[in-house]
């Protein structure tokens, strides 16, 4: 292990040296040019996009695709200032189940402007006709959509004051749309925007968003971009948590890299992605992107097996005391849960995938679930789950209910949800409840004793799923269990059944 007083800062003038300790990019920096800019330049998007654009340059590809980040919230001024003190360079490491680390520093990525503090460079960095593609991961919630109509909030105050007249903007949805007006009237044609984020139907929902805010805002420019303007869907995977301390200080320790904010991550990657391109892209394929002429099968496989099990794990694991997800995977009571899950009610919801083995792809997320490398937390899956919940697990309830299936797995997951939502665990200790509507949610749910149905009874979350008697009776009877017996009772219950 090399010594921390060793450790070079990254930076594009210390690379070569940096060169020594890990794989760094060949290919000359300096001549790459911006083709896309990305809103949200999280953790994930330099796991993911980031990466698969490194590999083709790399390869002596798509040197004029590099990445100008943008980040849309006022927090994302700590990602901007650790990025472009390093000249848009990261080090990104992949972690082995066995142990093992691959490290690489991407550097596809050239610099990363905040939108709060300059509106205006973020909208003209867009509207810069080299920028062809404007892509996002803005999380499941920035969609500003009704959780069971899906249709766009124009009422919401951040959106509202965009569509005021004269408005500065400062949403996704105001900062893309003044950019493509831009675009517009300098006559350098539209960009296409690509959605990477977890929604079923991630371009079809971007469509309707942006069309609907820019109609709002300008309906002739509205009709422009619903004309114009490609939204590519795509299905986007690699478990990526979030960088800790620990991170830092095993790249400073183990690579002799200074890094202000390394990304780790599993080995696994994918990337399947619809050909729909107004003005062009990278040689994705290149690099081992899936780009086909349908991403549905793909996408749904992944929202109702990956990340609607991540949801069954979460607050059953939360409450049965566990902390970390590969601790909660490598539980056989809970391995055959999320397998049984995936089995018998997510997977019976799923069109046919082409070239996927649903069996081997099912034990597959287990065993990466598995991966106690990765260190993924149990609360970062717990997260937004007003976001989640409606979007990746209820679409499975509606189809099982509709069609006469099993669905008391995927209810219990409900109650799980439920149960954790109170704000106090077994113990008596309390959760933090991390969700945009956290007040509301735990407001209901501490409610659960006196009124079984209460949290359930939110329309705008649940639809009319309270109203169905076979969801409220299996809901209800392990809300009650989950209170009465706790979670690893209830669950080996569930299990049994």
């Amino acid at each position: 292990m090399t010594s921390t007083t060793s450790a070079v800062p990254l930076s594009p003038a210390t690379l070569t040296e940096v060169g020594r300790r890990v794989p760094v990019p060949t290919y000359d920096r300096s001549a790459l040019t911006p083709g896309i800019v990305h809103l949200g330049v999280g953790g994930f998007h330099r796991a993911h996009q980031a990466m698969y654009l490194d590999r083709l340059m790399e390869r002596g590809l798509a040197h004029d695709w590099a990445v100008r980040g943008i980040g849309v919230l006022p927090h994302d001024a700590r990602i901007r200032d650790a990025m472009n003190s390093q000249g848009g360079l990261y080090t990104l490491v992949l972690k082995d189940p066995d142990g093992g680390r691959e490290p690489r520093v991407v550097g596809s990525v050239l610099d990363v402007l905040l939108a709060p503090d300059d509106p205006d460079a973020a909208v003209e960095a867009m509207a810069d006709p080299r920028i062809r593609v404007v892509s996002l991961t803005v999380t499941e919630g920035g969609y500003n959509v009704d959780a069971v109509t899906g249709e766009f909030l124009l009422d919401t105050p951040a959106v509202a004051a965009d569509l005021a007249p004269d408005a500065v903007p400062s949403t996704t949805f105001g900062l893309v749309t003044e950019a493509l007006r831009r675009r517009r009237d300098r006559g350098h044609g539209p960009f296409t925007v690509m959605s990477c984020d977890n929604i079923q139907g991630n371009g079809h929902n971007a469509h309707k968003v942006f069309v609907a805010f820019a109609t709002a805002k300008d309906p002739e420019l509205g009709a422009w971009i619903d004309q114009h303007v490609s939204f590519p869907n795509s299905m986007v995977d690699r478990i990526t948590p979030g960088t800790t301390e620990e991170d830092r200080a095993e790249v400073r320790e183990r690579f002799g890299v200074e890094d202000a904010w390394p990304v780790v991550c599993e080995p696994f990657v994918q990337w399947v992605l619809e050909d729909d391109f107004v003005a062009g892209r990278p040689p994705l394929e290149e690099a081992g992107v899936q780009v086909v002429e349908d991403v549905e099968p793909y996408e749904l496989m992944k929202l109702r097996l990956l990340n609607a099990s991540h949801q069954a794990l979460c607050y059953f694991g939360h409450l049965a005391g566990y902390r970390l997800v590969h601790e909660v995977a490598q539980d056989p009571l809970f391995a055959r849960f999320l397998l049984d899950y995936m089995e018998r009610e997510g997977s019976p919801t799923l069109p046919p995938v082409p070239g996927i083995d649903l069996d081997a792809y099912r034990r597959e997320l287990v065993h990466r679930f598995s991966n106690g490398e990765v260190r993924d937390t149990v609360a970062r899956l717990c997260n937004e789950s007003s976001d989640r919940i409606p979007k990746w697990l209820l679409p499975v309830v509606r189809h099982q209910l509709a069609t006469g299936g099993e669905f008391h797995r995927a209810a219990a997951v409900v109650a799980s949800w439920a149960r954790y939502a109170e704000g106090v665990d077994e113990q008596g200790q309390p959760i933090e409840v991390s969700d945009r509507l956290a007040e509301r949610l735990v407001a209901t749910a501490r409610r659960n004793r006196e009124d079984p149905t209460a949290f359930i009874a939110d329309r705008s979350l649940f639809g009319d799923l309270v109203d169905d008697e076979r969801f409220v009776a299996e809901y209800t009877r392990v809300l009650r269990s989950l209170h009465e017996r706790g979670a690893r009772a209830t669950l080996e219950e569930v299990v049994a059944r």
